[in-house]
């Protein structure tokens, strides 16, 4: 430890242990940084002015900050460290940065509103909300968002409407939530800002792979956000923000005629596990 890191870290006795200790670690880590990496006047220079930049990018409906947390992998990090659970739980995904309030919609609602409904390929998105045991969760709620056909979510697109692509959907007695929409495909993130700046920098392409975004939230259970993939999206291995998992991978299948559709249509099914509050490794597994 040098005397500089050493004086630093010994100011630091603020009210709040947790924050002592967060701002302990970060000094730490950032004072060896500087010591590996040597940077000199001009680039330290350079990083403090992309930070400032990805502040100005930031507005009600973007949020540049979290956009470089996904591409670095960071917030998947974060979402990993805190979203242990049984083994059957549905895994946590990274929220992203464009989630907004979704209208309320009666099950088998189209979420679809807009002119890509005429250009997609019509989908059945349907499953169940359930315990880790297996127990529906009747009322749970589903928080639904994804982008059209070309890649857009309604905040980024003005010809989409307010709500367009979101919904907000109650189980019913059975846990069974369903819901038609188009198939979504993949996308670029925004690459207008700094984080198109750094992947750049890095040789990294923007593409995330074609997904549906999940929030649910169950009394009495931990809320979960997670995504849904479309099993043989080139993506899947190289996602711009690290969020697939293996366990989050739905195959589109012919739909089956059950959902009332009009024409053909693909189907994707996805259950959903939630943990219980509460839930810790030592009262799953007592001594």
């Amino acid at each position: 430890m040098t005397p500089l890191l050493r004086q630093v870290l010994s100011q630091i006795d603020g009210p709040d242990p947790r924050v002592n200790e967060v701002v302990a670690a970060l000094v730490s880590h950032l004072h060896a940084f500087v010591e590996e990496t040597r940077p000199t006047p001009e680039e330290w220079l350079a990083g403090l002015a992309f930070l400032v930049e990805t502040g100005k990018m930031c507005t009600p409906d973007r949020d540049e900050f979290i956009l470089l947390s996904d591409m670095l992998g960071l917030t998947s990090a974060v979402d990993d460290v805190n979203n242990a659970g049984p083994a059957n739980m549905t895994p946590s995904s990274v929220e992203g940065p464009f989630h907004s309030p979704a209208p309320e919609r009666k099950l088998g609602d189209w979420i679809s509103t807009g002119p890509e409904r005429e250009r997609g390929v019509p989908t059945v998105v349907h499953g169940r909300v359930l315990d880790c045991d297996g127990t529906p969760l009747a009322g749970a709620v589903v928080d639904l968002w994804q982008a059209n056909d070309t890649g857009l979510y309604d905040t980024q697109d003005d010809s989409q409407d307010t709500g367009n692509l979101r919904g907000l959907f109650t189980t019913d007695a059975d846990g069974l939530y369903w819901f038609r929409t188009i198939r979504p495909s993949s996308y670029p993130v925004p690459t207008d800002g700094t984080g198109g700046t750094l992947l750049r920098a890095i040789g990294r392409h923007p593409m995330r792979p074609a997904h549906l975004h999940y929030r649910v939230t169950a009394g009495g259970h931990r809320p979960l956000i997670t995504h849904v993939f479309l099993a043989g999206d080139p993506y899947l291995e190289s996602d711009a923000a690290y969020a697939v998992k293996e366990e989050l991978v739905r195959e589109p299948r012919p739909g089956a005629g059950e959902w009332g559709m009009d024409g053909p249509y693909e189907e994707i099914e996805f259950d959903v596990r939630l943990v219980p509050l509460g839930w810790t490794e030592e009262r799953a597994n007592p001594a």
